[in-house]
C-alpha cells in the first residue's frame, strides 16, 4: 500500500470580513498518496490557494484535521512546521519569487544552504538541476535576464532542491503564454515521475490538470 503524504479530514476555513464571517473551505476530506498527482481546480475565488496554505502549514484551518506523514500539522510548533516545508515540500507559484540580486543558480542553491548543506554540494546539485530543466547555458544569468518561462524553470528547480516527497503549485502556468506554459507543464510532470515525487496543483489550465493522475474539485 502506498504511504500517506496528506491526510485532510473536515477541513473548514473562515475569515472575519466586517461584520460577516466568510467560509472558503468546507468540510473538505482529502488525501494524497505517494508518487499521485493530483489537480486541484475550481473557480476563482473557490479557496484553492486557501487550502495550498493550510495544506502546508502555512494557515491553520478553523476546523479539522491535516496530517503530513502522519503527523498533524497544527500540532507542531513554528519551527516544525518550517523545517517540514524547507526540506519536505516544494513550493512554485504563479510568479517566479526569484530573489533578483542573485543568479539562477545561487537561488536554485538557497534553500539547500539553508537546510545546512555545504556550499560546494549546493552549487554541484543546483548545477544538476538546472541542466534537467534545460537552463545549462543561463545557470549565471539573474532573473530580469531570463524569459518569463525560464524563470518558471529555475522555480521549479529550486521548488526540487532539497529532494522533497511532495511539490505544491500554485498557478504554476498561470503567468505564461502558452508555448511557455507547455514546456513548463513538461517539466514538472516529466521531473515528478523521475524523482518519484507527489504533485499537487491549483490551477486553470486543463491542458495541465488532465495530464495529472487525479483531479479534485473545489
Amino acid at each position: 500500500m502506498s504511504e500517506l503524504i496528506f491526510k485532510c479530514s473536515n477541513i473548514s476555513k473562515s475569515f472575519d470580513q466586517g461584520n460577516k464571517t466568510v467560509e472558503v473551505l468546507k468540510n473538505i476530506d482529502f488525501t494524497l498518496e505517494q508518487s499521485t498527482s493530483v489537480s486541484i481546480v475550481g473557480p476563482s475565488g473557490s479557496g484553492k490557494t486557501t487550502f495550498l496554505n493550510v495544506l502546508s502549514g502555512l494557515d491553520s484551518p478553523s476546523t479539522g484535521k491535516v496530517f503530513y506523514k502522519e503527523k498533524d500539522i497544527n500540532n507542531l510548533n513554528d519551527k516544525e512546521r518550517a523545517s517540514i516545508r524547507n526540506k519536505e515540500i516544494g513550493f512554485v507559484y504563479q510568479f517566479h519569487h526569484l530573489l533578483p540580486e542573485f543568479t539562477a543558480l545561487e537561488n536554485v542553491s538557497l534553500p539547500m544552504l539553508i537546510s545546512g548543506l555545504k556550499m560546494e554540494e549546493a552549487i554541484e546539485k543546483s548545477s544538476r538541476l538546472l541542466k534537467k530543466v534545460n537552463l545549462e547555458n543561463r545557470m549565471d544569468h539573474k532573473p530580469s535576464e531570463l524569459s518569463g518561462g525560464e524563470r518558471q524553470r529555475v522555480a521549479v528547480a529550486r521548488s526540487l532542491s532539497n529532494s522533497p516527497s511532495c511539490l505544491i503549485m500554485d498557478e504554476p502556468t498561470g503567468d505564461l503564454d502558452a508555448h511557455n506554459a507547455l514546456k513548463v507543464s513538461n517539466t514538472i510532470l516529466e521531473l515528478s515521475d523521475e524523482f518519484n515525487i507527489s504533485l499537487i496543483i491549483a490551477t486553470h489550465d486543463v491542458s495541465l490538470s488532465s495530464r495529472t493522475k487525479k483531479i479534485f474539485n473545489l
